[in-house]
């Protein structure tokens, strides 16, 4: 009695595969050519069954068709290729292992806050809903890109007391306000631009206050000491702060930015004078 072959349907099917695979493989040399039978068609024996049944179980774990022909052939040391194989899932796996945390957090906190770092949401989930504004997470956000999440949990302190102090609030919203109309109808050495720099370089004094009032400081200061190997991995590479400064988009005009450039030196000034005065 002849050996009993089948079609190809026959053959995907019970190799849990389709024809259209099983012709690619042929066509790239993972799968030999069968015989056919008088009617012209392939027809699949047992031996070709058992080449298709490896293939389904090499793709389910990952492994090219590339490396299966390799293998197959004896032209690559699969033990290479398995321990490469074995690095990328573990790098997958961490991928995966992150944005499952972040899909967690996501619905643990009903906000984007959750899409930022453990570090940052930890520092600002017991806020009530709507103390944040979309800007305030938009700043973090930029900050955990340049600085890192330590970088972004530090500047939480900032928003925790904007979000606590309606005062602050309120200053900060002038601020901006005023900020805004330094358009580039300005002259950039307005007396307004001096005036203003000086107002940032008080409520910025007024919010280091409220931080040190609240104890918001000795949280920060816990943060660096926990975090002192380093900042933490995010998943994410970051690039240098040079380069990160030079490749942000802004559209400040003139005045505003020499506004901002004073109030960086007025910060300075206040930080080098003895005992801070």
């Amino acid at each position: 009695m002849s050996p009993r072959r089948v079609t190809i349907g026959g053959a995907a099917t019970f190799a849990g595969t389709t024809p259209r695979a099983i012709r690619h493989y042929h066509q790239i040399g993972l799968l030999p050519e069968p015989e056919r039978g008088a009617d012209g068609r392939r027809r699949y024996g047992y031996d070709d069954m058992i080449r298709l049944l490896w293939i389904r179980k090499m793709a389910e774990a990952g492994i090219s068709l590339h490396t299966m022909r390799s293998a197959f052939d004896g032209s690559q040391d699969i033990e290479e290729t398995l321990g490469r194989l074995a690095d990328t899932l573990a790098e997958e796996e961490a991928d995966i292992k992150r944005q499952r945390a972040a899909v967690q957090r996501l619905k643990a906190v009903g906000s984007p806050l959750g899409l930022l770092s453990p570090l940052v949401t930890d520092r600002l989930s017991h806020l009530p809903t709507g103390a944040l504004r979309s800007s305030d997470l938009d700043a973090l956000l930029v900050t955990e890109r340049i600085f890192g999440p330590l970088g972004a949990a530090i500047q939480a302190s900032r928003f925790i007391a904007l979000a606590t102090h309606p005062e602050l609030r309120a200053e900060e919203d002038r601020l901006d306000a005023a900020d805004a109309d330094l358009d580039d109808s300005v002259d950039p050495h307005d007396p307004r631009v001096e005036e203003l720099a000086a107002q940032h370089c008080a409520h910025h004094e007024a919010l280091m206050e409220a931080i040190e009032a609240d104890g918001l400081d000795a949280a920060e200061k816990r943060l660096l000491e926990s975090h002192d190997d380093g900042p933490t991995d995010d998943g994410d590479a970051r690039m240098s702060v040079v380069d990160a400064v030079s490749k942000m988009p802004y559209d400040f005009s003139p005045a505003r930015k020499r506004c901002m450039e004073l109030t960086t030196r007025l910060l300075y000034q206040q930080q080098d004078a003895p005992n801070g005065s």
